[in-house]
């Protein structure tokens, strides 16, 4: 009896004391967590870093990060942040900044580009690089592209410091050079010399958006492939002659035929997993119309009235659903009188990401079928890899899914890039990335709004939201559980 007695004590004791146990972890765990933000505060530090960095030159070409590079090092080493410089110029540096974690999980890369596309100054309304607040918004090169990932990535790793929140995963923060054209400075050089410095489970970086269409928010994009630029040439050679001797030789003409045939050449559609989700996605959202031409895709259908309506309506559509070749360059000639012995034309090709390129090439010379035009690939001294696309499921997708939910309420639509980004070079090594960005106006790019455009804007408000969106994510994907 004594026995069952001792243990019916205990077990009340246990029981009494539970409610206090409770309230005790209860009262650890508000303590633990961060006081209420102040976004009023936070929008205005934004902004002005955003604005300082918008301010600064960094265009590629010529390229020279450092301005932004020692502004960014000087924010986070203020806050406490460990900060390494990684030059293979030393105007062309790149910045990794760290918070450290328990080490329970692998690392989250956060990354932005500092460079941007260069400009014609004459056919700037306000100041390319004034940072200009009108309307509603911020005007000046790279405020789409790619200082608005920077500012946002930033602010994350100061608000995620000034909180002390608890990680189970290191955050690091790579700000790199070159990605406009010039990776052997940036991206190349990090993963070349200094992978282990920026080695992670996951990344995210650029190259997705959330649209707004008619000031209402329709879903969001998180890029999680994109298609290999390839640029391939046709060198036509035949005889040279006197003008008023028209040959059937001329190489001119015979380079236009080869023109002409891959015009005419719809590629192979092919679908992978990003491509997939995306048209299911998307046909889920869509008016009936536009549903029924996504399902067409999905069941197959190569060659209908779907993609006839993509090729002419909805390019980027039809350029996502295959290999595409764009004839952009033609050389050749040099007298009106003289019929030239060689003529080129110069083949911009984006691969899909599993696409045997070279397979591809001797398809389009059987296409071409003519001696007289020889296919030469140009392979770039520092052209992006091919890899694997990101799996859509992993913790990492799940948690941008869902802080897409929370602020913006909309459905996340994986897509697949038609123009390349860095992340190609950290899927090649394993590395899971996700490309997201802040809120556009689709009407924007038609009116000359966009990203590399001559009058480059982002809304101040999608400024704001997206680094709200950042750090959530952030916080959530590498915090302690």
């Amino acid at each position: 009896m004594a026995p069952a007695v001792g243990l019916a004590r205990k077990m009340r004791l246990t029981f009494a004391f539970a409610p206090v146990v409770f309230l005790l972890a209860l009262s650890a765990a508000r303590a633990a967590e961060p006081a209420a933000l102040d976004w009023a505060a936070i929008d205005d530090e934004t902004m002005r870093h955003f604005q300082a960095i918008v301010r600064m030159d960094t265009s590629d070409p010529p390229g020279n990060e450092k301005p932004v590079a020692d502004y960014l090092q000087r924010a986070l080493e203020a806050e406490g942040i460990e900060v390494k410089i990684f030059s293979k110029a030393a105007h062309r540096p790149n910045v990794v900044a760290r918070l450290r974690g328990n080490g329970s999980k692998r690392p989250l890369l956060i990354m932005g580009h500092t460079d941007t596309v260069n400009i014609d100054p004459k056919k700037w309304r306000h100041g390319p690089f004034s940072a200009h607040r009108e309307g509603g918004h911020v005007y000046g090169r790279g405020t789409l592209d790619d200082k608005d990932n920077v500012t946002a990535a930033l602010m994350t790793m100061l608000l995620l410091k000034r909180n002390k929140v608890p990680l189970d995963r290191d955050v690091i923060f790579l700000a790199e050079a070159g990605e406009e054209g010039a990776v052997e400075f940036g991206i190349e050089f990090m993963v070349q010399n200094h992978f282990a410095e920026i080695e992670a489970e996951f990344c995210i970086a650029e190259g997705g958006r959330v649209i707004r269409k008619g000031g209402q928010v329709q879903y969001a994009s998180v890029q999680t492939t994109e298609k290999i630029p390839n640029r391939v040439r046709l060198i036509a050679r035949g005889v040279a002659g006197h003008g008023s001797v028209p040959l059937r030789s001329n190489a001119i003409v015979h380079l236009a035929k080869a023109v002409a045939k891959i015009a005419d050449w719809q590629t192979p559609m092919r679908l992978n997993e990003t491509t997939r989700a995306f048209f299911e996605r998307l046909a889920s959202i869509s008016p009936p119309a536009e549903a029924a031409r996504y399902r067409a895709v999905l069941r197959g259908d190569e060659s209908g009235a779907a993609q006839e309506h993509f090729a002419e309506h909805e390019p980027a559509m039809h350029s996502t659903l295959r290999t595409s070749i764009s004839p952009n360059i033609i050389t050749g000639g040099y007298r009106v009188n003289v019929i030239p012995s060689e003529v080129e034309a110069t083949l911009d090709i984006r691969a899909l990401p599993d696409e045997d390129i070279e397979r591809f090439l001797d398809q389009i010379r059987k296409l071409i079928d003519d001696p007289a035009i020889e296919v030469v690939h140009a392979r770039a001294g520092h052209s992006r890899p091919g890899a694997p696309p990101s799996r859509l499921r992993t913790e990492a997708f799940e948690v941008l899914e869902a802080a897409v939910r929370r602020h913006y309420g909309v459905i996340t639509i994986p897509t697949m890039s038609t123009g390349a980004t860095d992340m190609a070079y950290l899927r090649e090594r394993g590395i899971e990335c996700y490309g997201i960005g802040p809120m556009i106006d689709s009407e924007d790019g038609a009116k000359g709004f966009g990203a590399h455009s001559d009058q480059e804007r982002i809304l101040e408000e999608a400024l704001f939201k997206f680094v709200r969106f950042n750090y959530d994510a952030v916080a959530s994907l590498a915090g302690k559980r």
